[in-house]
């Protein structure tokens, strides 16, 4: 892929911040967060947001909102819970990033696949990563050509040399 065409996917995972848009004031941002308990109702999930990442996440891949029990929230629990200890991010940010991914592509993976993924990419180096840097590695990746597996075998060639035994850098 030419430089000049990875300039907007950079600049859209850039953009994903915690910070409220412009606009916005505090009272209006509170008031948002009481209604988001039931899933995908927001864009994203904001600091004080309490909603669980994993049910936002189910209800967003649905495209509509889930119980709290059901099949899909948990494995997207259990896909958080694996992450978690590999990633700076918590599974909030995490959660912001793979629905960002998702909405950047023709034809997204599925939330879990992709947090397995990237979670397989970052384990192997035995230190935390950035989900954010992973995500963008991803994506710039896959506009370049590469399908889903190719793009996390390349990740892992590419952060595999970040290992206990890979060469150093």
């Amino acid at each position: 892929m030419r430089p000049a065409a990875a300039f907007p996917v950079l600049a859209l995972l850039a953009a994903c911040g915690d910070a409220p848009s412009g606009g916005e004031d505090a009272n209006q941002d509170a008031a948002v967060v009481a209604r988001r308990d039931d899933g995908a109702r927001s864009g994203w999930l904001a600091p004080d947001d309490r909603t669980d990442p994993a049910r936002w996440l189910a209800a967003r891949a649905a495209g509509w909102a889930l119980p709290a029990d059901d099949a899909a929230v948990k494995a997207l629990q259990a896909a958080l819970a694996r992450a978690r200890p590999h990633f700076i991010e918590d599974p909030r940010m995490i959660a912001n990033r793979t629905a960002q991914v998702a909405g950047m592509m023709p034809d997204p993976p599925a939330p879990g696949a992709l947090i397995a993924g990237l979670t397989a990419v970052a384990v192997p180096t035995g230190r935390r990563q950035l989900y954010g840097s992973l995500c963008q590695h991803y994506v710039t990746l896959r506009a370049g050509g590469a399908g889903h597996d190719a793009a996390l075998a390349r990740l892992r060639d590419s952060y595999g040399t970040q290992g206990p035994g890979g060469p150093p850098r």
